[in-house]
């Protein structure tokens, strides 16, 4: 499977993007989609995370209530919506698929795209 983001950019604090991972292709244990980012000198971190069947979503207490996370199963595309956005979210946004374990671990998932990146001007 490879996994495509794209759609980072460089925004004024407050503003708007929105990422898209497309997927090559989908596989039986393709279960969720997650998104991880990561800031200069920081650890990775869980963002968002939506399980292709059903839907369900989860979030980082940080974004919860700014950032929404979606998919287009039909594509094999996940997005994530990003508004009022804080210098703090600068960060490479990575995407990834995992089979079925905890979803915010990033270790449980197989595999990762390239990143894209995000820089939020204060």
């Amino acid at each position: 499977v490879q996994l495509q983001a794209s759609g980072g950019g460089l925004v004024q604090a407050g503003g708007s993007l929105r990422l898209s991972c497309a997927a090559s292709r989908r596989t039986f244990s393709s279960y969720i989609m997650g998104w991880f980012r990561q800031a200069p000198g920081k650890e990775r971190e869980f963002v968002a995370a939506i399980m292709w069947s059903g839907g369900s979503t989860y979030y980082a207490d940080s974004v919860k209530g700014r950032f929404t996370i979606s998919r287009d199963n039909a594509k094999n595309t996940v997005y994530l919506q990003m508004n009022s956005l804080k210098a703090e979210d600068t960060a490479v946004y990575c995407c990834a698929t995992n089979s079925g374990g905890i979803y915010w671990r990033a270790n449980e998932y197989e595999y990762w795209g390239q990143g894209t990146l995000v820089t939020v001007s204060s």
